[in-house]
């Protein structure tokens, strides 16, 4: 069901369903009407959309543009009429969500696109082919990561893709200094614990919950070596909270294979440059928070878990499949590592039935897990709506902002 509405006065905004949790200040336009859950929704901006669609086949070109949202439930989409130069109309179809194993439904609802919203929904090389989406110009990716998007198959075609660098940087800095200290302080292992009533059943003190193997107490921040792998905008506001939190020395580590990092390494802003092997040798806390490409995937393996402090713990925020999963279990149940903290997973979303890390085996480990949360911030999610407006803006201008292809 698609659902049209002409020549109105003010913008009128149609809806699937509600999308709640939303944190986004409200909107300076009338309150959405709702359709039934199937539908789909088209929303027009522009008081002359209807007579631009009628004239579509004899109006200049790309005056007219088709857009398609497919993840409005995860990030709600703003008033795109700021992006349009004058002029230009658009109708919006908002899907709330769209299932990413349904290669043929979101096949179908982006074939007469010319501009697509996407976050963590995939566009592959079949979707992006002339021949399903042979309208499309534009794709604008609503997160820093845009590895959903296949690349290669918009290059060589000449869809341009942006995304929103930067958007996320503060909530996902946070929740990885977050997710430190509840892996360092065993805080959800004895939280379970706790609850499971084991406090008075052993003896009235749990303080071996807290134990790294081979007995050791946990680390103060203050003598923790941080490792930093992938130095972008997140990684630079962790080494500042880190150095703000007091910890002993910060490094960053260069690429995988690259070359040695002279002696003594590069200093900047406290910050020490230090070659991968060494940063992953030396680290206490071992931070992840770079791009998923080919080169990155199975980067923390069973080589590196092994030459690993066996007090050390792994925090990756960067996404599913750069740590090895099953190499991380076996590394926790053997003892070569204290503890790991991940928000993101080789397959998402997890669940037992995919994923190692959720297996029951699991479950008495150092291991703390959150669904792919770090991002989520009202700061967050007001970035992502601005950038969205100002990369379709700046693409419909001819000056395209935040390219990744």
């Amino acid at each position: 069901m698609r659902a049209v509405w002409k020549h109105r006065p003010r913008p009128i905004e149609l809806l699937s369903a509600p999308i709640s949790g939303s944190s986004c200040p409200k909107r300076p336009y009338p309150a959405p009407l709702r359709l039934p859950a199937a539908a789909s929704v088209t929303r027009i901006r522009h008081p002359k959309a209807a007579t631009a669609m009628a004239r579509e086949t004899t109006a200049p070109a790309r005056r007219h543009h088709k857009i398609v949202a497919l993840e409005g439930g995860i990030t709600p989409i703003p008033d795109l009429t700021p992006a349009m130069p004058e002029g230009h109309t658009y109708e919006l179809a908002l899907h709330e969500r769209t299932p990413h194993a349904d290669a043929a439904l979101i096949a179908s609802r982006v074939s007469d696109a010319n501009v697509v919203i996407t976050t963590v929904c995939p566009l592959s090389g079949a979707t992006l082919s002339p021949v399903s989406t042979p309208h499309l110009r534009f794709v604008a990716v609503m997160a820093s990561g845009h590895d959903v998007v296949d690349l290669a198959a918009c290059r060589g075609r000449g869809v341009v893709v942006s995304n929103s660098p930067g958007s996320n940087v503060d909530a996902v800095a946070e929740h990885s200094v977050g997710l430190y200290f509840s892996v360092r302080r065993s805080i959800v292992h004895t939280h379970a614990l706790t609850r499971a009533g084991q406090w008075p059943r052993r003896g009235g003190i749990l303080a071996s919950a807290m134990y790294s193997p081979g007995g050791r107490l946990p680390l103060p921040m203050r003598d923790e070596v941080v490792g930093i792998i992938g130095y972008g905008f997140v990684g630079k506001r962790i080494a500042e909270l880190c150095r703000a939190l007091g910890m002993k020395r910060v490094l960053v580590a260069g690429r995988k294979g690259g070359a040695a990092v002279g002696s003594p390494p590069r200093v900047d802003n406290g910050v020490c440059r230090a070659s991968f092997g060494d940063v992953v040798r030396t680290a206490t806390v071992l931070f992840l928070c770079l791009p998923r490409v080919p080169e990155t995937m199975g980067l923390i393996a069973e080589a590196e878990l092994s030459a690993m402090q066996p007090h050390a713990v792994i925090v990756n925020v960067s996404r599913g499949g750069i740590v090895d999963e099953h190499a991380l279990v076996a590394a926790l149940k053997t003892g070569k590592i204290a503890g790991a903290a991940t928000d993101v997973f080789l397959a998402e979303p997890a669940g037992p039935e995919n994923s190692v890390l959720l297996a029951e085996d699991t479950a008495g480990l150092n291991l703390v897990v959150t669904p792919h949360v770090a991002w989520v911030s009202q700061a967050t999610t007001q970035n992502y709506q601005d950038t969205l407006v100002g990369n379709l803006k700046a693409f419909l201008n001819e000056q395209p902002q935040n390219v990744v292809s």
